[in-house]
């Protein structure tokens, strides 16, 4: 049982060991988001700028318009009008109107859908990720990114951060060259602040797509937190009770 019980412990630490190399070495370190899934204001500009930008390529196939709605405070006629433009109706999931084969073509497969993106990276990683695409002519994109390098897909908010160049450092033993930092060689439409911003409300989104449980169960946390205390009060009165005798 003790042997088993070793060997079970052996295989998941080698696994666990394992991920965080194959993490480290998928990029460089990341960037609190510092978002924060009660601002429904910024969910709501999140849900706009990820439906303008990106919606075009990344399906929320586990995420319904109406659903959306209601928990961003938004009526059926907001959502319609300006988060919907593949007709879909207001009770169907949000897919992509991008046929398989020509994206498969551009893109070399079906961009990936994006409704547990939060859950398996993270939302500091959607974060540093948005931030992190730089020009680099050596890819078929023209684009590259340092948290995710070789990214097969051109930075969708360019036009609102601005044309950014990586700076590398020195070649290593084997020859390579690596990003030191990157640096905004032509302004966008957003300051650099009004940028993090943006990509904070994208990620915040993001993960209350991952998770929109998430929101109903911090608003009930405080009532069930109110009950426990009331409870608690309750008891200690009927303690009071049971013992004012005894003493």
């Amino acid at each position: 049982m003790t042997s088993r019980f070793f060997a079970r412990f052996a295989v998941f630490a080698a696994g666990l060991l394992m991920s965080l190399s194959v993490a480290a070495a998928g990029g460089s370190a990341t960037e609190s988001a510092g978002n924060d899934l009660s601002d429904q204001a910024s969910l709501q500009r999140g849900a706009q700028l990820y439906m303008n930008n990106c919606s075009g390529c990344h399906s929320l196939k586990y995420m319904r318009y109406s659903r959306m709605a209601e928990d961003l405070g938004l009526t059926e006629q907001e959502v319609m009008d300006y988060l919907n433009f593949t007709g879909a109706k207001f009770g169907e999931p949000i897919l992509v109107s991008m046929p398989h084969d020509p994206a498969t073509k551009w893109f070399g497969k079906m961009p990936p859908d994006l409704s547990l993106i939060s859950r398996v990276r993270g939302s500091d990683w959607i974060y540093t990720y948005l931030k992190s695409f730089y020009l680099d002519e050596t890819r078929p994109m023209g684009w590259n990114n340092t948290v995710f390098p070789n990214a097969s897909m051109p930075n969708p908010l360019w036009q609102l951060q601005g044309l950014q160049h990586a700076e590398f450092g020195e070649p290593d033993e084997i020859g390579e060259r690596h990003v030191e930092s990157l640096k905004i060689t032509r302004a966008g439409t957003q300051t650099s602040l009004q940028f993090d911003q943006t990509a904070r409300d994208i990620t915040n989104f993001l993960q209350y797509v991952g998770e929109p449980a998430a929101l109903k169960r911090q608003k009930m946390g405080v009532w069930v937190i109110l009950f426990l205390v009331a409870l608690t009060f309750l008891a200690f009165l009927l303690k009071q009770e049971y013992w004012k005798d005894v003493h």
